[in-house]
């Protein structure tokens, strides 16, 4: 059988596996960090992934936050500042 590419799906700008919304997912053999990083100005680094908050699907199908069901939430989809946190916490770890 053929490799597949893994299906992804967008919410609210990142990157995430289709079928369990994780940006690294080992069950899809799927890693969007990169593809999120340099979406954000960033170059790649190994760092911890950011996960999605729990999220419904609107009657038109696109995702938004369970929290405040909102499809744009800045405060449950702020990636850029999970990834710069994941980030920085992977610079600190590289020190020590």
């Amino acid at each position: 059988m053929a490799d597949v590419a893994p299906q992804t799906v967008e919410i609210n700008d990142g990157m995430f596996c289709s079928e369990h919304l994780k940006e690294v997912c080992s069950d899809c053999s799927f890693d969007g960090r990169e593809e999120n990083d340099l979406f954000y100005g960033y170059d790649f680094m190994d760092r911890a992934p950011i996960e999605p908050p729990v999220v419904t699907r609107d009657k038109d199908g696109n995702y938004q936050c369970k929290k405040h069901g909102s499809q744009g939430c800045n405060q449950c989809f702020g990636w850029k500042k999970q990834i710069t946190r994941a980030r920085t916490a992977a610079k600190k770890a590289g020190k020590k």
